[in-house]
């Protein structure tokens, strides 16, 4: 089962940058895009586990800062000739606050 839980103020994230969110079992990445679209991803690289919330956001993608990998912040999948993907998480904004949509 799957709920919405709220977490942070829109806000409270820079666009192009993200703000890290942590669950009982998860650390996540949540992004804010230029025009203030919120994508959140595992924030570990699937290549070494780098911090994907410490890299640099350019349009809908993500440079993990380790080595470089350039991680879709859409589907969470590796930018070719990269092989590799995280996981993703559903958002919404409401009201000027950002939700997850997380497994209960």
């Amino acid at each position: 089962m799957t709920s919405w839980v709220k977490v942070l103020l829109l806000e409270d994230i820079p666009k192009l940058g993200a703000r890290v969110v942590r669950t009982k079992d998860k650390e996540i990445g949540v992004f804010r895009l230029a025009d203030d679209q919120v994508y959140a991803i595992n924030n570990q690289c699937p290549h070494k586990g780098g911090p994907l919330s410490q890299g640099i956001v350019y349009g809908d993608k993500v440079a993990c800062p380790l080595h470089s990998w350039k991680i879709s912040l859409v589907d969470g999948k590796a930018e070719e000739p990269d092989v590799g993907e995280t996981a993703c998480f559903k958002t919404k904004v409401e009201d000027g606050f950002v939700y997850l949509e997380l497994k209960e």
